[in-house]
């Protein structure tokens, strides 16, 4: 099944996977009109060449596999491991995990305790926390900007 979209004045599709509720598909179409405005190379679900494939990512002046990604953003159920893993080995700059009313201050106190500071400084991993009814607020799926009032940020 697929969605159409209109974020931050652009049409874009995107396709319900095998497995994927609607909710994976909403944030990943919520952090794209989130982040393309600084990202202008903002992509989703690209194939970047290792082990992870990003929701959404923006490649940096390295470029693709061994390179430096400007941005990372997964979306839902992500494991500690895998965030460890970018944080350390994938030249990840920002790592944003989209979620949607989770208990982040207790999702950030599990990853502060099992990935090091030095691989977490200020701004490099934070979680943008979505209000419980955000799908009843973007039914339209017209979306110009994310309003402030739908999401929380919290920097791990």
């Amino acid at each position: 099944m697929h969605y159409d979209f209109e974020l931050a004045g652009r049409r874009v599709r995107l396709w319900q996977r095998t497995g994927e509720g609607y909710a994976h598909v909403l944030m990943k179409a919520l952090g794209f009109a989130m982040y393309v405005g600084e990202f202008p190379s903002l992509e989703i679900e690209k194939r970047v060449g290792l082990r992870y494939k990003p929701d959404l990512v923006s490649i940096g002046n390295g470029g693709g596999a061994g390179g430096r990604f400007a941005f990372w953003g997964e979306c839902g159920m992500v494991s500690v491991r895998k965030v460890g893993w970018l944080l350390k080995h994938g030249g990840v700059e920002r790592l944003v995990l989209f979620k949607i009313d989770v208990n982040a201050p207790a999702l950030r106190s599990e990853l502060r305790a099992a990935i090091d500071e030095r691989y977490r400084p200020t701004g490099r991993l934070l979680i943008v926390n979505f209000v419980g009814d955000i799908a009843e607020q973007t039914a339209s799926r017209r979306l110009a900007r994310i309003d402030p009032g739908w999401y929380t940020k919290t920097d791990v």
